[in-house]
C-alpha cells in the first residue's frame, strides 16, 4: 500500500477564518483538493484575536501544549488551537499567544497604525509553525507557503531546522501575493530574525529591506518552486522570479482549477 504523500499549508490566511485577500480563498480550495486527491493535508495559521472562536468551533489541543518559542532573549508560550475545515475532514491548526495575537486587530490598531511588534509576531509564527510541525512529529513532503507573514519559513527550514529529521525531505513552495502594506517591519527585524547560528547575516540579504515585498522576495529565494497567487504582484518580484533557473514557476492563472497546483506537488514529491 502506498503511503499518502503529505502537504502542510502554512499561511497568513485562510477561508473562512481570515479573508485579506483573495488567495484566502484559494488556500480553502486547495487544501480541500489536495485532501480529495490522495494527499494528506494539513494547515497551519496564526490565531489573529479578529477570528472567532466560538464560530469556527476552535479549540485548545493539550497534547501539544507546552512549547515556548525562543525569540531574541525571551520565550514566548506558544498556545495551539484547532477546527475542522468546514465541509473536508482536514483540521487547521492555529497559533496563538496572548501578548502577540490575542488584540482584535491584524497588523494596524484601531487608529491604523503598524504595529511596532509585528516583525516580533512575523518571527514568532515562523518559527512556531515549525516547532509545532516537529511537536507533531508529521514529516511534510510539501511545506506550501503563503502570505508574506511566511516568507521566513523556506529559510528557516533550510538553516536552522535543516537537520531535523521531520524536515529532511520536505520541499518548499511559496506564493508571491499581493503587497497591501508600506510598513516596514523595523530596525532590529534582521536581529530578531536569526533564530540560530545556523541563519547567517549573508542569508538574510534578500529580507533587508524589512518590506512585505521583501519577506516575499525572501520566501522566494529560499523556497523550491514558486507560484503567483495574485494578478497585481510587485513587478520587480515578477521580473525576478517570473522564470527562475532550476525552479518550477507556475504563473498566476484567473481560470485555474488548480490541477496545476497538484501537477506540482506530484512533480516535487516524486
Amino acid at each position: 500500500m502506498l503511503t499518502k504523500k503529505r502537504i502542510l499549508f502554512i499561511a497568513n490566511e485562510m477561508s473562512p477564518y481570515l479573508e485579506l485577500t483573495e488567495f484566502s480563498e484559494t488556500v480553502n480550495r486547495l487544501a480541500i483538493k489536495a485532501n480529495e486527491n490522495g494527499f494528506e493535508v494539513r494547515c497551519i495559521m496564526p490565531r489573529f484575536g479578529v477570528i472567532n472562536e466560538r464560530r469556527h468551533r476552535l479549540h485548545e489541543v493539550v497534547r501539544l501544549s507546552g512549547i515556548n518559542v525562543s525569540v531574541g532573549n525571551d520565550d514566548y508560550p506558544l498556545q495551539i488551537k484547532v477546527a475542522s475545515l468546514p465541509n473536508a475532514r482536514l483540521q487547521v491548526y492555529f497559533l496563538d499567544n496572548e501578548d502577540l495575537f490575542k488584540r482584535k486587530f491584524i497588523f494596524h490598531d484601531e487608529g491604523e497604525k503598524w504595529f511596532e511588534d509585528n516583525d516580533l509576531r512575523t518571527v514568532f509564527f515562523c518559527k512556531g509553525a515549525l516547532e509545532t510541525v516537529k511537536k507533531f512529529g508529521w514529516p511534510p513532503d510539501i511545506i506550501h507557503c503563503s502570505g508574506w507573514m511566511t516568507g521566513l519559513i523556506p529559510l528557516y527550514q533550510k538553516t536552522a531546522y535543516k537537520k531535523e529529521p521531520v524536515f529532511s525531505h520536505s520541499k518548499v513552495i511559496y506564493t508571491i501575493g499581493n503587497n497591501s502594506h508600506k510598513e516596514k517591519l523595523g530596525d532590529d527585524f534582521l536581529k530578531i530574525a536569526s533564530i540560530s547560528s545556523f541563519v547567517k547575516e549573508k542569508d538574510l540579504e534578500p529580507f533587508k529591506d524589512g518590506t512585505t515585498n521583501a519577506m516575499m522576495r525572501g520566501g522566494a529565494t529560499y523556497a523550491d518552486a514558486i507560484t503567483f497567487g495574485a494578478e497585481k504582484v510587485d513587478k520587480k518580484l515578477v521580473e525576478e522570479f517570473g522564470k527562475v533557473k532550476g525552479k518550477k514557476v507556475l504563473t498566476y492563472n484567473a481560470e485555474s482549477d488548480l490541477t496545476d497546483y497538484l501537477q506540482l506537488y506530484h512533480d516535487l514529491t516524486k
